[in-house]
């Protein structure tokens, strides 16, 4: 279960005309880019696409090729190389790597906390499931309605109209419950289009955790427990939903946020603030948030509730109810290890990872930044297009052209003219190398890649 409204932004996609012009223009785009990366021998922070970056952006017809599979492409495809680049990376895999240290102290207090009859871990642990998923797993399992704006082009990255790259590791619950699982652990990595800044990357991490309870697991211990029930019908409100007892929907609720206190005090230490805000996802109700008070600021580490009833009766498990919960392993380490720059996860750069290499994974670490380069600022103007145009069209634009080398874009200003009533807007794109200082005429070649590239492939008209 994951915390589903950071996606719920965009309603829109990159028309297919821009599509089918991009195998017309990439080799062009690459070449007025390419001296970022001369002398890169690799892949580092910063370094520029290949001349295949646009290739998965083919026009329908076309077919994909990950992880072993082909996936023929069609109206929905909107992958670029950029981002199937990271696709089998799998951060929270390698040792000693911040995102595997959080992971790894996840699993140890589980694995310490909740023990079964025969002092074997209670809760089953998988990080190795495909990210491929189709929309179905993603969306239709968890109870994600037809029209909700968390579906669209705008926010995901599709692989055609029924497949993608998961939002979420929420979409492996509804097969692990049909199963026959009760109680475990989702680790791997996800993927949203999304703003750019240091806090967001179209790729990330997340680690969900999933609970039911039967009858008697619940009550046991209870006095009179025997007489307690699971379901009723009632009507739903703001503290239950309509089949489950109020008696057991306090229990549920009690025991996830006793569970997920424990859990980030193991993390973050003793004496910790910690307060619950109300909110809404799709699979779970009542639902939550978990913020803490770290260093006098409160944070959002997770969100949380009580699954859905209709989804767990679906998954074949009618006699059970439970709990769900989502976080990411990214805002974690980025706040346990004071991490300023999201970026950082992928570096390869020597200074930035032997930070972590401890003998203990729950030795304190303080992350003593690299040498922060100067940045290199450059706005970008025009007028959006008569049609349908979304901001994170634009950003995973910049992000692909631009690669690591952006750290943020920003939308400075919107202006409607009086007259035409066209509306402009203007971005300032920040450009910053994590690993050594760029030369404005370096990055000048990076951006007018960019204006000519959101000419072309979004139907704007520059004002530049």
């Amino acid at each position: 279960m994951s915390p589903f409204a950071e996606s719920v932004k965009g309603v829109s996609t990159m028309v297919c005309s821009a599509l089918r012009r991009v195998a017309h223009l990439h080799v062009y785009l690459v070449r007025k880019a390419s001296s970022v990366s001369k002398g890169h021998h690799r892949q580092a922070l910063g370094s520029r696409p290949a001349a295949s970056e646009f290739a998965a952006r083919g026009a329908p017809g076309g077919v994909v090729e990950l992880l072993g599979k082909s996936y023929p492409q069609d109206d929905y495809s909107n992958l670029s190389q950029k981002v199937l680049s990271r696709v089998g990376r799998n951060l929270h895999n390698q040792q000693h790597h911040p995102l595997w240290l959080i992971k790894e102290r996840v699993k140890e207090h589980f694995y310490k906390q909740y023990v079964g009859r025969f002092r074997t871990p209670l809760f089953s642990v998988y990080e190795d499931l495909s990210p491929v998923v189709t929309t179905w797993q993603n969306f239709d399992s968890l109870l994600i309605p037809a029209d909700h704006p968390s579906r669209k082009k705008g926010d995901n990255y599709y692989l055609n109209g029924t497949h993608m790259l998961r939002a979420h590791t929420s979409a492996h619950q509804w097969d692990l419950l049909h199963a026959g699982l009760d109680a475990f652990l989702v680790v791997g990595d996800v993927y949203r289009r999304d703003q750019v800044d240091s806090q967001h990357y179209p790729v990330f991490h997340q680690l969900e955790g999933v609970r039911l309870f039967s009858k008697h697991e619940l009550f046991a211990g209870m006095k009179d427990g025997e007489s307690l029930q699971l379901f009723e019908q009632s009507s739903r409100s703001a503290y239950k939903q309509e089949t489950h007892t109020m008696e057991a929907m306090k229990l549920i609720e009690f025991d996830l946020k006793q569970t997920l206190t424990k859990l980030v005090t193991h993390i973050f230490g003793d004496g910790l603030d910690i307060r619950w805000v109300d909110c809404y996802f799709p699979f779970t109700h009542p639902s939550f948030e978990m913020e803490i008070n770290f260093h006098g600021e409160w944070l959002e580490v997770l969100g949380c509730g009580v699954m859905e009833q209709q989804l767990v009766n679906s998954a074949g498990a009618q006699d059970r109810i439970g709990w769900a919960f989502g976080l990411g392993l990214e805002r974690l380490a980025m706040i346990l290890y004071d991490i300023p720059d999201i970026r950082l996860f992928w570096s390869e750069d020597e200074r930035f990872l032997k930070q972590f290499r401890v003998s203990d994974i729950n030795q304190n670490v303080k992350f003593q930044p690299l040498s922060k380069y100067p940045a290199v600022i450059n706005d970008i103007s025009f007028w959006l297009p008569s049609e349908s145009y979304t901001e994170n069209d634009f950003y995973d634009l910049v992000r692909t052209i631009g690669g690591d080398l952006v750290e943020k874009v920003d939308l400075i200003d919107k202006f409607e003219h009086p007259k035409t009533q066209k509306t402009s807007h203007c971005y300032r794109i920040t450009y910053r190398h994590m690993e050594r200082t760029l030369s404005q005429r370096e990055v000048g070649r990076v951006h007018q890649a960019v204006q000519e590239a959101v000419v072309q492939l979004l139907g704007v008209e520059g004002r530049f």
